[in-house]
């Protein structure tokens, strides 16, 4: 039921000519004919009726997908709510509350990001072909079956299906019954429980992940590299898979995104203790091994566990449920409560620290999370830490604190850690210069986990390429093409004499991989922006600035694109002409800081102090979060004589980005010269104490110290 073509037995909604207004457009549903029909804006602003091909999805919510020119199915953005009319079921709803509805929104169904060839096909259709052609910019995209059958999971099913029915040379598949890829990883295993500590433990270590990472192809967040995937292969052949980035999770690891299941489930401590997915799910039918606390009674003691004395809750109440502590909830598409496989102890105390979530003040929401910390220790007698021990360090190096160095290096090399935090460690020292030489980055190019080995490529991303050649080289070899491919693309850019001539072509080899991957994905603006970047490093700049432009022809809006092309003609003296595609942009997406912020850049560059002053206190405006946006317009202030306004916003920016060192440096520098030496004292010790090192500043500490003295 993942899609099926849209039939009376299908289709779930009302189209009883019911309608919905959203942002004062009013979409009605109704029949003509066997034909399910919806009128609506579609890409010209208009309303048009259009006929619904397909369900997509069947609880809690169904959508419906829209056949539009060139092969595109585009999935429609109200949605209708499957639950009970008593759950408050039974009705249509916008997936995007609060967005406008505006054809120019990429969050528009008819817009990019609602496509079904690209967003949506992969995981609900069975041996898809995506077959875009980016010359007629259409979609052929075919597929084995339209749903999630057998072979989605179990591979090509013919030589099976001959051992069946016995037909042909079926007893040579006697052994495996034909099946491509044996998810038997459970089989002959039991869980018992230790008498002594009710702890549950495997009868026999788990030795593979086949099954963990074929579920994780769909229940993860990824990007496709490749598109003939072999079942049994590792996930990383055929996918890039998202770190815990901090738009995606909490620092302690908790979901925030939608990032669905195995981001999650690989940080668990029931992971590393062998537990599959099959262990809890049942594959076939959808449904939990067991109801309840049952599932989790499987393995662990319920005298222990499934006791007052645990959890401190009414037995029967929701708070006696293992899932509503250990697998908290988070809702998606509005209505879709999914459940964080992370099965995480409840770590209020880290709320008090941090601000991530925690599940105690999700259920008693008039509460603060210091109620609950304190609730917990008395309970207890002690703060229970958990399985997961990382969201400190993670924190410290978004917020790029002092200590941020030594933690992420301390994390990055810690095994007892899961691999996807070791792995986010090392991809956020990319902002901290690390050496190639760091003992982090050498043990991580050596480490079991190909998620460790990419971040660790990653970590010189902002390194000289040259220089990190030989400490990389063995990455480019690797046995999983992710991490060539991610190696590759660090990597790209240095004088050929910089690589022995094995190493030259083990680099040309990953990076024809990586190509591959980004043409793979050609209906995309991001993939050709990659393509850019890789072509500038080469110094093939015909080939970035085609990239470029063919990005912003599939979404006009697409903002880096933009900004990179400026950029690259910056660099041939050709800045007329990116002050056309930047102004151009800007009047696609007016509320972009990032396109206001670089036109303010080339503003300076053409001595326009005016109309760069503006740009960069409107990108400051419109992301008061980026704290190199208010550096900067603090700066330009200070130079068009504006030097109160410049102080109090690099002090505005530095209550919320105290590790600022480009702020910090600033108003060192800007209150010397205003002769406030004592205020310039100030800031240059807090300057210090991040950057001890540094013997000029320590030189301009003493000399602001005698001036304070004199």
């Amino acid at each position: 039921m993942a899609m099926l073509p849209a039939t009376t037995a299908s289709v779930l909604g009302d189209f009883n000519h019911a309608g919905m207004t959203n942002d004062r457009v009013v979409s009605t549903f109704f029949r003509r004919n066997s034909k399910f029909m919806v009128r609506t804006n579609g890409p010209d602003g208009a309303l048009h009726d259009y006929e619904i091909k397909y369900t997509f999805g069947v609880y809690p919510l169904q959508q419906y997908l829209i056949a539009m020119p060139g092969g595109r199915l585009q999935a429609f953005g109200i949605a209708w709510d499957s639950r009970p009319r008593e759950r408050g079921g039974q009705r249509w709803f916008f997936l995007y509350p609060g967005q406008n509805t505006s054809p120019s929104d990429p969050l528009h169904w008819t817009a990019i990001d609602q496509t079904w060839n690209y967003m949506c096909a992969d995981c609900h259709s069975t041996n898809l072909r995506k077959n875009y052609n980016l010359r007629t910019r259409a979609y052929a995209t075919s597929y084995s079956e339209i749903g999630v059958s057998c072979e989605a999971c179990h591979g090509p099913g013919s030589n099976h299906d001959a051992w069946a029915r016995k037909q042909g040379e079926w007893r040579k598949f006697d052994a495996d019954h034909g099946l491509t890829i044996a998810l038997n990883e459970r089989d002959g295993i039991d869980w018992s429980i230790n008498s002594l500590t009710g702890s549950p433990a495997r009868s026999a270590p788990r030795t593979s992940e086949r099954e963990i990472q074929m579920c994780a192809r769909c229940h993860s967040r990824r990007g496709a590299i490749r598109e003939d995937f072999v079942h049994g292969q590792p996930l990383g052949d055929d996918y890039r898979v998202a770190l815990l980035d901090q738009e995606l999770y909490f620092p302690d690891g908790q979901i925030k995104g939608e990032v669905y299941e195995y981001g999650s489930f690989v940080q668990s401590k029931m992971y590393h203790a062998g537990v599959t997915c099959s262990d809890c799910h049942e594959p076939h039918n959808l449904k939990l091994r067991a109801d309840g606390n049952g599932v989790c009674l499987q393995c662990h003691s319920a005298p222990r566990y499934d006791s007052s004395k645990h959890h401190f809750h009414q037995m029967g109440s929701p708070g006696a449920r293992c899932v509503e502590c250990h697998m908290p909830t988070r809702t998606y598409m509005v209505i879709d409560a999914r459940r964080d496989h992370s099965l995480r102890i409840p770590r209020p105390d880290l709320s008090v620290k941090l601000g991530t979530p925690n599940a105690c003040t999700n259920c008693h929401q008039e509460k603060p999370a210091q109620w609950a910390a304190d609730a917990i220790e008395k309970w207890y007698g002690r703060t229970p830490v958990g399985f997961q021990h990382f969201a400190a360090a993670l924190e410290a190096g978004t917020q790029e604190t002092p200590e941020a160095p030594q933690s992420l290096t301390a994390l990055a090399s810690d095994r007892a850690q899961p691999a996807i935090a070791r792995a986010t460690a090392l991809s956020m020292l990319s902002n901290l210069a690390p050496s190639p030489i760091d003992a982090a980055i050498r043990d991580g190019i050596t480490d079991p986990s190909p998620l460790v080995r990419s971040a660790a490529a990653r970590a010189l991303a902002n390194s000289d390429p040259a220089a990190s050649a030989m400490t990389l080289a063995p990455l480019l070899s690797d046995p999983v093409r992710s991490v060539r491919i991610e190696t590759a693309e660090v990597l790209a850019g240095p004088p050929s004499g910089a690589f022995p001539a094995n190493d030259a072509d083990a680099l040309a080899s990953a990076t024809d991989e990586y190509i591959a991957a980004q043409s793979l994905n050609a209906d995309r603006p991001e993939a050709h922006l990659d393509l850019g970047s890789l072509y500038a490093r080469e110094k093939h700049f015909g080939r970035a600035e085609a990239e470029l432009k063919t990005a912003l022809s599939l979404d006009p809006a697409f903002a880096p694109a933009a900004i990179n092309l400026a950029d690259l003609y910056r660099g041939q003296d050709r800045d007329a002409e990116g002050e056309q595609i930047l102004e151009d942009a800007i009047r696609r997406s007016p509320n972009d800081a990032s396109l206001q912020h670089t036109l303010g850049l080339l503003m300076v560059r053409q001595r326009e102090g005016q109309k760069a002053l503006a740009l960069f206190a409107a990108a400051a405006r419109l992301d008061p979060a980026n704290t190199r946006y208010a550096y900067v317009y603090a700066i330009a202030l200070n130079d068009n004589g504006q030097t109160v306004q410049a102080i109090d916003t690099l002090e505005r920016n530095l209550t919320t980005h105290p590790y600022d060192h480009d702020s910090l440096a600033a108003l060192v520098s800007i209150c010397d010269e205003t002769g406030k030496p004592a205020e310039a004292l100030t800031y240059a010790q807090r300057l210090y104490a991040l950057t001890p090192e540094d013997p000029q500043l320590r030189e301009t500490i003493k000399t602001l110290t005698d001036k304070v003295n004199r």
